[in-house]
């Protein structure tokens, strides 16, 4: 039997990102990610929605990613939740703290910080083991739009991987 090595490869390494990403550091030490492993499926439904964002607002970035996903056997994609940390001293987001924040409904500066440590810490796993990869806010904000890691999430980031002689994330034209 011939084994596709290559790919098989990539499911464990995604599931090791996954984890990096979990256990990245995060403020006051709350956790608001949302964190998921995609296959094949799951990617085409953000493919097509990236196309559909293409299309909607005249952005060929988003088309471009989606042929790029399509290459992914797997992708991992992170999102948080848009919760405070309860700070009473803070201001970082604009707000005198995070009770202020909440009432004005704004963004907590912290989610956005953890979820860059997260994407950061699972794409250093990925280089550990020669994983083509990319970080994507397209994927993101199609799997924001589809609620693909549920209600309360509001920003996202997703990461395709590929095991191929050429990284097709690379080259951006």
């Amino acid at each position: 039997m011939i084994l596709n090595a290559e790919k098989e490869a990539l499911l464990p390494i995604v599931k090791a990102m996954a984890l990096a990403a979990r256990t990245a550091p995060k403020a006051r030490g709350v956790d608001n990610l949302v964190i998921a492993v995609l296959e094949p499926a799951d990617i085409e439904k953000l493919a097509v929605e990236m196309e559909r964002i293409a299309a909607e607002n005249n952005a060929p970035g988003f088309k471009r990613d989606a042929g790029n996903i399509r290459l992914a056997p797997a992708a991992l994609l992170i999102g948080t939740r848009a919760q405070t940390t309860g700070l009473n001293v803070c201001g970082l987001c604009g707000h005198e703290n995070c009770a202020a924040n909440e009432k004005a409904q704004g963004i907590c500066v912290f989610n956005t910080n953890d979820l860059g440590i997260a994407a950061g810490s699972a794409v250093a796993v990925a280089a550990q083991y020669h994983v083509d990869n990319r970080i994507m806010y397209t994927v993101g904000l199609a799997a924001v739009r589809l609620m693909t890691l549920g209600e309360g999430v509001r920003f996202a980031l997703g990461i395709p991987l590929s095991a191929t002689g050429k990284n097709p994330f690379f080259d951006r034209s």
